[in-house]
């Protein structure tokens, strides 16, 4: 059993230490040994095996964004999960109450954004984010 301050903490210490020279030696030695071979192959940018075509600076549909939205919302909502069911003896009858409308809720979001198309890939975006005509295109229209 440790007995001073020293002693108590040499094991965290001791650690942190190993985290460092670890993340400091990797990389020292793959550039101290690693091959630098450069071309023209290897300088291509590279993604999930699809060959690249056109500009990296090409604009994305808002449909990217909003499943990467929806991806992370729903990733942390099951990680909520977790510390319950850690609990869930404890809590009984009203822990499962709770987490079952917790995950109504959930799932009611779930159809909300699968009813507004947000997850259909075939339309050209969401009908929840198609701009309705405005006045200009309105006056357009009927020939003002």
């Amino acid at each position: 059993m440790p007995t001073s301050h020293p002693e108590l903490y040499f094991p965290v210490l001791l650690q942190a230490a190993l985290a460092l020279a670890v993340a400091i030696a990797l990389p020292v030695l793959s550039f101290v040994l690693g091959k630098r071979l450069k071309n023209a192959v290897k300088d291509l940018p590279y993604e999930s095996g699809i060959t690249p075509v056109g500009n990296a600076r090409q604009r994305f549909s808002v449909k990217f964004y909003l499943v990467g939205m929806l991806f992370i919302l729903f990733d942390i909502e099951a990680i909520f999960l977790f510390p319950w069911v850690v609990v869930y003896r404890e809590l009984m009858l009203y822990g499962f109450v709770i987490m079952l409308v917790f995950i109504v809720l959930v799932l009611d979001g779930f159809f909300y954004i699968w009813k507004m198309g947000v997850l259909d890939w075939a339309q050209d975006e969401p009908a929840s984010l198609r701009q309705a005509p405005g006045p200009v295109a309105v006056q357009a229209a009927s020939g003002d």
